[in-house]
């Protein structure tokens, strides 16, 4: 809906702060322009009104009977409109942040972090929402997804790139030959009955070929729909298991599990989407510190 009668905006603008504060240079100090683009505005808006605002007095200006009408509609008016922009920046504000992410890097990264991130971040006001599968970044009332995905990027979201993905081969003390393993090249895995997931169907052929092993000869053992069941396995001993680096961090440090052969770097990222309406900033503030969080368990 338009208001063709309605003068500028920047005009009544200019004219209010004039009015309110009975001074043109002090509208002008302000509204960060100059007294002559306030002087102009405010003339502007008198020739298309067809009254005149202000008189001068002195060094200063007075209103006339016609200003003072002005003044108080439009004082009123951008009262209004700057107590309904704070409510809703407070609303937006004060809203949870909810943020998508797979079950298996929540479970396994995010919760052991997150009493952390509540108190270092206490105004974000965080809401998870697991996934069991691939999180849809596009799903209504997401503010943001954290996963790990390959460029190139959707041109209809911001990305922030947090860290490269690494995977590797892991067991567990538990397994039953875990003594002979841990001391063996890589070529030894060709005889092992792989634990494996569904949602990562390429990971082991991937790493055999980054270790110059030959993808046909690799056997397969028990596999599990998602990735977070693969690694409570390998946790048991049930088997050998592969993994981001990221997913596997705090089981290698307590010494839950081992990763003899180290990790190689994928083309994926773990990455944080957040839709292009999102604009209040704490996007920035989880991303900075996801970062921060994963850069010091690296440096480690």
């Amino acid at each position: 809906m338009t208001h063709p009668d309605l003068p500028s905006l920047n005009a009544l603008r200019a004219f209010e702060a004039a009015a309110r504060l009975q001074s043109v240079k002090q509208a002008a100090k302000e509204l960060h322009v100059t007294h002559g683009a306030v002087s102009r505005q405010i003339r502007a808006l008198e020739e298309e009104l067809g009254v005149v605002l202000f008189v001068k007095e002195g060094r200063g200006v007075k209103l006339t009977d016609a200003g003072m009408l002005l003044r108080d509609a439009a004082g009123d008016a951008f009262a209004r409109l700057d107590g309904a922009c704070a409510e809703l920046k407070r609303r937006t504000e004060d809203a949870p942040f909810v943020l998508g992410c797979p079950g298996s890097l929540l479970a396994r990264w995010f919760i052991p972090r997150l009493d952390r991130l509540n108190r270092e971040l206490p105004e974000l006001r965080l809401q998870l929402s697991a996934s069991e599968g691939g999180p849809d970044p596009r799903r209504p009332g997401l503010d943001a997804t954290l996963l790990f995905a390959e460029p190139p990027w959707p041109a209809d979201m911001r990305v922030f790139e947090l860290a490269a993905e690494c995977i590797g081969p892991v067991l567990s003390p538990r397994h039953a030959r875990f003594a002979a393993l841990r001391r063996a090249p890589p070529q030894a895995l060709l005889d092992e009955a792989l634990l494996h997931t569904a949602s990562r169907p390429q990971a082991w052929p991937s790493w055999a070929a980054s270790q110059e092993l030959p993808a046909a000869g690799l056997r397969y053992g028990a596999g599990f729909e998602h990735l977070y069941y693969l690694l409570e396995a390998a946790v048991a001993g049930l088997g050998v298991a592969i993994a981001p680096q990221q997913l596997v961090a705090d089981d290698l440090a307590a010494g839950r599990l081992v990763a003899p052969w180290g990790f190689v770097e994928t083309p994926a990222r773990l990455v944080l989407w957040v839709p292009l309406r999102r604009g209040d900033g704490r996007a920035e503030r989880l991303a900075g510190w996801l970062k921060m969080q994963l850069a010091d368990r690296a440096a480690r």
